[in-house]
């Protein structure tokens, strides 16, 4: 790759060779990762520790050829900036004190989260300064409906009654809090950019919990308002959406509503697919499935060529279609590196 060639990638172009990074390459399954981690003493002592969080950054580029690196960092830290108790419990996630209702929005204090967050804008600039010039820096997010669920439910599921009930019974109340995580987030993914990351990207990733009208105004809407206020501060830098879902009507109606540069899929979506809907209006990023890099071997190669035959006809980088398993071997994950750079692109009909 050439002068961070994945930036032109996600931008619409095809590149001569297929750009590839891993959504959580940064973490538990690298050796060097789990000793860092030990060294600060709690998942989010080492988000906040500028430090320590550009050498994990930087860990998974020290070992494989990847064209980018992502901020390591969760998606939790907005609320957490807002003034919610965060705790990571070892092996159960996240957990937030919910926000019960909208009289619960009075915990929220916009004014401080930016200055809370200031030690991951040092962590960028120190990534951004260490990074080879050939090597793209992402910034990211949770989307406002994923970030949302987890200040009301206290916690991730599969369920969200509590969270939808109040978006059905108290629809202004409900928006009101969405409201203040869009805002955040704008302001947010702004200073990480001018910080130097040179990308963001949305992570979306209870998208699957809704369709139709709800998918519309809890999903659409608010990725779109994003989208749009850092479009307008900031014009060519790409942005990245993720809505986890398999549902395809949903997946397309993202691509084209919400105005992101990328779409990234989940390993649910087929290449063909992808390449007929589209591939034709924007960047396609994914999607092996994290269990066949678990598994390595023929079956993960054999899956990663696939994936590259299906979209090689457009603008695509290579991802999975959710996050890097703790248990994987780092030598799959060097292996499906060397198989997607060494994929030949197809010469295209003028």
């Amino acid at each position: 790759m050439k002068d961070a060639d994945v930036i032109a990638a996600w931008m619409g172009k095809r590149t001569e060779t297929i750009p590839l990074w891993l959504m959580r390459q940064a973490g538990r399954y690298l050796p060097e990762y789990r000793q860092t981690r030990a060294l600060a003493g709690s998942f989010l002592e080492l988000v906040y520790n500028p430090k320590l969080a550009a050498e994990v950054t930087l860990q998974p580029l020290n070992r494989f050829d990847l064209d980018a690196a992502i901020l390591f960092s969760d998606i939790l830290v907005v609320p957490h900036a807002l003034g919610m108790n965060l705790t990571f419990a070892e092996g159960e996630g996240p957990r937030l004190d919910a926000i019960a209702g909208k009289a619960g929005l009075v915990v929220l204090n916009e004014k401080d989260a930016l200055g809370k967050l200031a030690p991951i804008m040092e962590t960028v600039a120190m990534v951004r300064d260490a990074l080879p010039k050939n090597k793209a820096l992402i910034g990211f997010a949770g989307s406002p409906w994923t970030v949302a669920s987890y200040m009301v439910e206290g916690r991730g599921g599969h369920d969200f009654g509590v969270f939808k009930g109040w978006a059905a019974n108290d629809p202004d109340g409900f928006q009101q809090m969405l409201d203040v995580v869009v805002r955040v987030t704008v302001t947010y993914l702004d200073a990480q950019i001018k910080a130097g990351a040179e990308a963001v990207q949305l992570f979306e990733s209870w998208a699957g919990a809704l369709s139709g009208a709800d998918f519309d105004r809890w999903v659409i809407a608010p990725n779109k308002a994003i989208v749009t206020a850092i479009r307008a501060l900031h014009p060519v830098v790409p942005i990245i959406g993720f809505p986890r879902t398999d549902n395809l009507v949903d997946v397309q109606h993202f691509a084209s509503q919400t105005g992101v540069d990328t779409v990234a899929v989940s390993q649910g979506v087929t290449p063909q697919w992808a390449a007929r809907n589209l591939q034709g209006q924007l960047c396609v990023q994914g999607n092996l499935a994290p269990e066949l890099l678990l598994e390595g071997g023929s079956a993960m190669l054999d899956a990663a060529q696939a994936i590259c035959e299906g979209l090689d006809g457009g603008p695509f980088v290579f991802n999975l279609g959710h996050g890097v398993i703790k248990e994987t071997d780092p030598a799959h994950v060097g292996a499906l590196v060397d198989c997607v750079h060494s994929f030949k692109r197809r010469a295209l009909a003028a």
